[in-house]
């Protein structure tokens, strides 16, 4: 009995120890590695980056952006995120972001130079923000839907990018029309830098799921990043399309 009196300042020591190295596991610290795709970079990290690394100081965020599909577990990241055909099957899919409307859209200046297109057909007479998926891929066709008729229109234009954010930057700029969603328009289209047509011809695409894979145990910092991008999520829409980026 003196013994175990004798040794309970060590075990107390001990059992201290193991609830702080477990709260340690716990609490998210560390890298966390995400890839993603242009739209989702600009649309569900960057409003809320900001937030995610003041409430986790231990954290550093790196986020690689490309279009390429890729082996992640190989590359050593976390999660990916994009469309839901860019998670392997073996991998746990998570919504991040809803169906997006698309959103046609040109500068005031632009059009006050050419009469707005009143139908796809009539991209034809425009320069529009020619978009190639990746750096030896196919030249993006822009889709258009309107009362379950469907189109796919090849445009010309003078400037061509592979990132959505400088197709919008050059629309803004009045090089043209570009084909991007509502979350990325929508800030200037509140400031009247960019307006939109084709509205009751723009579909909507489906959303964004983070993918992680489902055999190995989730680290904390991509716990606390879902749950950061879930909390944006149930918040009003205008919370998540603040400009992500500056585009003085």
């Amino acid at each position: 009995m003196r013994l175990l009196e004798q040794l309970r300042p060590a075990i107390n020591q001990i059992a201290s120890a193991l609830e702080d190295l477990n709260q340690k596991r716990q609490r998210p610290m560390g890298r966390l590695r995400i890839y993603a795709v242009h739209v989702a970079a600009a649309a569900v990290i960057a409003p809320i980056w900001g937030r995610f690394l003041s409430t986790y100081p231990e954290v550093h965020l790196e986020l690689a952006v490309g279009e390429a599909p890729i082996d992640l577990v190989a590359k050593g990241f976390d999660a990916g995120i994009g469309p839901r055909d860019r998670a392997p099957a073996d991998m746990i899919a998570v919504r991040v972001m809803g169906p997006m409307k698309v959103a046609v859209v040109g500068a005031p200046t632009y059009f006050a130079r050419r009469r707005p297109p009143r139908a796809p057909d009539d991209l034809a007479q425009h320069s529009c923000i020619q978009y190639r998926m990746a750096d030896d891929g196919a030249i993006f066709a822009w889709p258009f839907e309107r009362n379950r008729q469907t189109r796919r229109i090849s445009v010309d234009g003078r400037v061509m990018v592979n990132n959505t954010h400088l197709a919008v930057r050059a629309a803004v700029d009045g090089l043209g029309i570009a084909y991007t969603i509502e979350a990325l328009a929508e800030p200037f289209l509140r400031s009247g830098q960019l307006v939109r047509v084709l509205e009751h011809w723009s579909p909507t695409i489906e959303g964004l799921f983070l993918y992680y894979p489902g055999h190995r145990q989730v680290p904390a910092t991509l716990r606390a990043l879902i749950d950061i991008i879930r909390t944006a999520r149930s918040k009003p829409a205008k919370s998540l399309l603040k400009n992500p980026f500056t585009m003085g």
